[in-house]
């Protein structure tokens, strides 16, 4: 058996990695081992496959990147692939719930893990509310154009007296209702994701194929018209550039590793897990520069509409009979956003309470539907009536911010293992290390300092606070970690 690196009581004692894989298999009721492979690359792609594509490529198109966002998703791409095969190597070595959470406390220690935790509700639990209202807002277009039926004014929208609206009541319903099927039952959820995933990934193949005739070379010129960095034309837009256009469609890359916390309900985790990590960020990032070459060829960057790209694409063709099509992709790219926000949001929170630094009533798992049903119910309300109520599209930066310093630390965390813990038989090993490490933190930390301004730091700095409160205020005394290394102590 490999060395386990000594034991400490400070702020950087790790958990064991034997403990780890032997706490799962504990009596009490457990997760359910019912998702292979295929589920799982599904899994990754219904988180990553969303709002990204469907609405914010219009954004980084339009105002941030122009044709030169291809550069921006490449960048994304290589970023997301060093720390994809980072998380592959931990998948296949701790194949427990928690993701990058886990994965640093068996590294760096249990204070970095808290830090990615507590960033890990903004990828996961975060993004999810801003995403609600993308899917309203489409179905509302649904409702008007095609159905005929208007909501009353006050429930169209967040809360915005000016304009007469007060609450997203469709926005309010998405999140609860996935909510609820997520308590009843994984498999289900993972099923009705599938069946998602499927048709939206057919809508972009759909829209691709559709555009090809329409395709105008002219329009990708200039390739580069804002070049690398540069100040924007506006607060709403500081910086624009390549950097930053990478930066902002990063949101589009949130996702694939959304596989990892499924760690405990896959059959076989140390093959399926790295499967599902690589298979959907492959996947998704072939999608991804398909549609924006495709939408770029039907309209010049500076006429792609930031909101509604693709039918706004179609239309201005004399394609719009298809638009449907993309509104229809829209709609379920978000809805699968939402479950699987919400499904890996619930599954951190649990490991968290399991471990102590969050209290142990968020960790019980229905004896019947065999899920974290409280805490699920429980982030179903408190993000829906967060969709319901605000506007978050800013919220947008917050949460690549909170992503990317999840990416940095899973990555410098293969790096100590590979030196701390050589010996450890792992199911999947990240090729070429230190580099492939290297560049996934690299470009995950420029990314965050080049693409971001003062102001989104600042946000950030008041949610790290609040976090660091937690954590010190209960986290740090409660750690079951903790607890037994100083009864070891206390025996020895």
């Amino acid at each position: 058996m490999a060395t386990v690196p000594k034991t400490t009581t400070g702020l950087f004692i790790t958990r064991s990695i034997d403990d780890l894989n032997v706490e799962v298999e504990q009596k009490g009721p457990k997760l359910k081992r019912e998702l292979g492979p295929w589920m799982l690359i599904a899994l990754g792609l219904g988180n990553m496959v969303g709002a990204g594509i469907f609405a914010t490529v219009g954004t980084g198109i339009h105002n941030y990147a122009g044709p030169a966002i291809l550069i921006s998703f490449a960048i994304c791409a290589v970023a997301s692939a060093c720390a994809g095969l980072c998380y592959a190597e931990f998948s296949s070595m701790v194949p427990v719930a928690g993701s990058a959470y886990t994965y640093t406390y068996a590294t760096l220690g249990e204070f970095l893990a808290w830090i990615i935790g507590w960033n890990l509700i903004l990828e996961y639990g975060m993004s999810a509310a801003p995403v609600a209202t993308t899917f309203s807002g489409n179905i509302q277009l649904v409702l008007v154009q095609y159905l005929h039926v208007v909501l009353p004014q006050w429930a169209t929208g967040h809360y915005d007296p000016v304009h007469g609206t007060y609450f997203d009541v469709i926005a309010f319903f998405c999140v609860l209702g996935f909510a609820i099927l997520l308590t009843v039952g994984v498999k289900e959820s993972a099923g009705a994701n599938t069946i998602i995933v499927i048709i939206k990934m057919g809508v972009l193949a759909f829209f691709v194929l559709v555009a090809l005739p329409h395709f105008v070379g002219a329009h990708f010129t200039p390739f580069i018209p804002n070049g690398w960095y540069k100040p924007g034309p506006s607060s709403d837009f500081p910086v624009v550039g390549i950097i930053p256009g990478a930066f902002f469609a990063f949101f589009a890359f949130i996702g694939f590793d959304s596989v990892t916390v499924a760690a405990e309900e896959a059959k076989k985790p140390q093959r399926d897990v790295p499967i599902g990590v690589l298979g959907s960020l492959i996947l998704g990032t072939i999608f991804y520069t398909a549609v924006a070459i495709a939408l770029i060829g039907l309209q010049p960057a500076s006429k792609v509409d930031p909101i509604t790209p693709l039918p706004t694409a179609l239309a201005a063709v004399g394609l719009g009979g298809y638009a449907w099509v993309a509104v229809l992709g829209a709609v379920l790219g978000t809805s699968s956003v939402v479950l699987t926000s919400i499904y890996g949001q619930s599954r951190i929170f649990m490991v968290m309470a399991r471990d102590g630094l969050l209290p142990k009533g968020i960790a019980k798992i229905h004896p019947k539907f065999r899920t974290p049903a409280n805490m699920t119910l429980i982030m179903g309300l408190v993000v829906g009536i967060m969709a319901g109520t605000f506007s978050l599209d800013t919220l947008l930066s917050f949460v690549n911010t909170g992503t990317l310093s999840a990416f940095l630390l899973v990555c410098l965390g293969v790096l100590v293992l590979r030196y701390t813990q050589p010996d450890r038989a792992r199911g999947f090993r990240t090729p070429w290390v230190p580099l492939i490490p290297a560049i996934g933190a690299l470009l995950s930390l420029g990314l965050m300092v080049w693409g971001t301004n003062v102001f989104i730091w600042t946000r950030f700095g008041i949610w790290m606070v609040v976090g660091l409160l937690v954590y010190f205020l209960y986290g740090y005394s409660h750690s079951e970690a903790r607890k037994a290394a100083l009864k070891r102590l206390g025996d020895g």
